[in-house]
Formats: structure tokens, sequence, C-alpha cells
């Protein structure tokens, strides 16, 4: 993971705790979406990478024009122009590729930049799934704008079916107490309030920092110790050495049932912070993660 990524990260974590109050209230996204009605749009702007995946799985990647930065899912989604990034929106860059929609989200876009877009009379979708029925939602609701309603309903669908299954596979099993490590310096995890926190209990797992009101508390050492978790999972974007080498850090320590256990386990961060489709996919991980027995069957 290179410097740069990490300094966006740990601003983004630190921007999220210390103004909670950025998330758009329900009036500022009826204001927005009452623009948008359901059209044939030719040149689609994506303002996350989740958005864009989304329109990618509704077989709309040929009517993206822009996408931020971090779009790097689907590998087509690469080649689309870069305006910035979740809090650094290029709205010059924006108007300039003339979009007729563009699709943001309160939970990672500035509330002022997309006001700057509406200004230009450009309809603008608000998302802000908080949960894995609001991803569901959300798809049906990009769906039904794009006039893709059948393909979407087909999805949603399909996606529920598996999560289904992997929540009723974690039902009979115990529940694991866990430890999720989404930030290694300084050690941070997640609280109540997020994706990880609702998937985790999904998977049939106990967040220690779940009764934590702070999306994403840092924690000490001792406080991961004392509270003695049956599993880590760490999320990351690397393999190999790179990720055995987060492994051995907590190795040193083994008064953690996890780590007598061998209960360490690297997961990939993009399916669980990313609410898209591949989410399911995160769940299922998870899943296998803090149910080492579901993995072999």
């Amino acid at each position: 993971m290179n410097k740069q990524f990490i300094l966006l990260i740990t601003f983004f974590l630190f921007f999220w705790q210390v103004f909670p109050a950025s998330l758009w209230a329900m009036e500022d996204f009826e204001v927005y979406n009452r623009q948008v009605v359901p059209k044939d749009y030719q040149r689609i702007a994506s303002l996350a990478p989740s958005i864009t995946e989304i329109l990618f799985a509704l077989g709309l990647g040929d009517r993206i024009i822009g996408v931020t930065k971090h779009c790097d899912y689907p590998a087509e989604a690469r080649t689309k122009v870069n305006v910035g990034s979740y809090i650094d929106l290029n709205i010059e860059k924006i108007l300039a590729l003339k979009p007729d929609l563009v699709i943001a989200t309160a939970d990672g876009n500035e509330k002022e930049s997309v006001e700057r877009l509406a200004v230009f009379k450009i309809p603008v979708l608000i998302t802000n799934p908080k949960n894995l029925d609001g991803v569901f939602e959300t798809v049906k609701t990009i769906g039904r704008i794009t006039k893709q309603v059948h393909r979407a309903e087909i999805m949603v669908r399909s996606l529920k079916r598996r999560a289904d299954q992997i929540i009723q596979a974690c039902l009979p099993l115990s529940r694991p107490r866990v430890f999720l490590q989404i930030n290694e310096h300084p050690l941070i995890t997640v609280g109540k309030d997020t994706f990880h926190h609702h998937l985790i209990t999904l998977a049939g797992g106990i967040n220690i920092s779940g009764n934590d009101l702070i999306k994403y508390p840092k924690y000490s050492l001792e406080q991961v110790i004392r509270s003695k978790p049956d599993g880590l999972l760490i999320t990351s974007m690397e393999r190999g050495a790179l990720a055995e080498k987060k492994k051995d850090r907590w190795r040193q320590w083994g008064q953690i049932p996890a780590v007598k256990l061998g209960r360490i386990h690297i997961l990939d961060s993009d399916l669980l912070d990313r609410p898209s489709p591949r989410l399911i996919d995160g769940l299922e991980a998870l899943a296998k993660a803090i149910h080492p027995e579901l993995g072999k069957n």
C-alpha cells in the first residue's frame, strides 16, 4: 500500500470521526433526487467506486464518462476519465465532460461540491446505503433511474439469495468475538454504525467494538489484549509476504485467544469497504474467517 493511499485512508477515517454531522440530511436527498427522473442517460459521472461497480454490473459501463481515481473495479473502470477523489472532486473537469447524470454518495462526497453541480441543472442522484438492505435498494434505485429495472431486480434477487444462504449457514454456529483492524498505524477498528459491524453480525460474529458510537474508533494494543478476541481480522489490499507481515505483528501476543488458535485472517478491503454488489463476497469471506469450519465445506 503506497504512502499516498495510507494518508488518504487516515484522513478519510479522521474526517468522519471529527465531522459526523457531514452526512447529509434526508431533506437534502429529496431536494436533489427530485430532479432525477427515469431516462436513458448516456453520459453518467460516478463519484464513488461503489457506484461505478453498480453501473458496470447493470451493463452501463459504456455510458460512464467519468469516475473517481479510486474506481478500479472492474478493470475497465481504470480507462475512464479521472475526476478526482471522494472529497476533492474536480468540478470543472466533470462539467467539461458534459454529463447528463451524476451519481454521488452522501457518505464520502462533499455536499458543497455536489451543490455546485446542481447549480448547472445537472440531474444529481444521491445514494446513502447504510447496510446490506441499503445496498439492494441503491441497486434498484439506480436501475430504475437508468431504465434497467429488470436487470436490477434480477441482480438483487441473486444477491439476496446468496446473502441468505450465508446468514442461514452461520445461525446455528457459535458467535466468536472478533476484532477487525482496518488501519495499523494508528490502530483503527469499526464501531456500531458501519457496514463492517453490520456484516460481522450477519456473519455470526460479535464485534468487540460494536458498542462504540464512533464509526472508526482508535484502539490501543492493550485494549485488544484485554478484550481477548477469538478472531483477528485485518482488511488489506496487500497479499503474500506483505500480508504475512501484518499477521506476524499480532503473532507475538500469544495471550490473545485468536493468536493461540491461529485465527488471524487477511480480508480484501475492497470487499468490505464498498457498498457495492461485491459486499456479498465480503460477507462470505467474513463468515469463513469467523467460522473456519465453513471454509472446509
